[in-house]
């Protein structure tokens, strides 16, 4: 159990790294603001639209007297808009991770030199599109495996008792393993840990992961709170990475540059 405190600590840290590095941390928001606005577009879209959709997609109500005809496109349509809103929060990290793949490589680059004993930190080798289609499959893969664990959580929900309190908790702890991965993969990925491999290194330690990933995803349900939380995250994951990597790590003396009073 110490290893749910060990975990929510890095996450603490990460936040502290960024708050005592401002310049990282204002470039580090961009991607979340850039992804917020995107996605805001997009609901909003599908606010104003859906129920034109609905209408499309559902010609066989045409002839349905009132009120049914209105109650059943009704649903539909805020059914739709709810799929969306989940599949925003379920894909938020994702994509944001993705849009700022430049930005958060440097930023956990920036960690590991920090708070490694010899001030240097692992470096890909690899062209900035290969990473970035390493990423994007590497997610696509994990969102996957989570859609599949919702489908089953899904399905327990409609059990008594177990489904309207356990089942939740479940589903909890299952969206902070997904999350830290997603969080863990860009300094994994850059030392050259494939998916598979980062996977079975974080079931080795599955409680420190929910203590940094739990937390975190049920702050993340609120999109404004992820935005600002994106960076610090970045950079408690890539500590995170460095313990169940086994890598020594120490507090290094801040840059200069980055320290100097305004």
């Amino acid at each position: 159990m110490r290893d749910l405190g060990v975990g929510f600590g890095y996450l603490l840290k990460g936040q502290r790294w960024v708050a005592r590095h401002g310049r990282r941390y204002g470039f580090g928001l961009l991607p979340g603001l850039i992804t917020l606005v995107l996605y805001a577009a997009a609901l909003v879209a599908l606010a104003l639209w859906g129920e034109d959709a609905v209408t499309w997609a559902t010609p066989f109500a045409d002839d349905w007297s009132s009120p049914w005809q209105g109650l059943f496109r009704g649903f539909l349509t805020a059914v739709l808009f709810a799929l969306g809103l989940l599949l925003a929060v379920l894909t938020f990290t994702a994509v944001t991770l993705l849009v700022g793949q430049p930005f958060y490589e440097s930023l956990s680059e920036k960690v590991d030199a920090d708070v490694s004993p010899d001030g240097t930190a692992p470096r890909s080798d690899l062209p900035l599109w290969r990473e970035l289609w390493i990423s994007a499959r590497d997610s696509l893969r994990v969102l996957v495996r989570a859609a599949l664990w919702g489908v089953l959580l899904f399905a327990l929900g409609f059990l008594p008792g177990v489904g309207q309190t356990v089942v939740p908790v479940i589903g909890f702890f299952v969206t902070g393993f997904f999350l830290t991965e997603e969080l863990a993969a860009v300094a994994l990925q850059r030392r050259g840990v494939e998916l598979r491999s980062r996977l079975t290194l974080l079931r080795s330690r599955k409680t420190l992961v929910w203590g940094f990933g739990t937390p975190l995803g049920l702050a993340f349900l609120i999109p404004f709170v992820a935005v600002f939380l994106m960076p610090g995250a970045v950079a408690g994951a890539t500590l995170l990475a460095r313990d169940l990597l086994g890598e020594e790590s120490t507090h290094q003396p801040e840059d200069a540059e980055e320290n100097a009073a305004p």
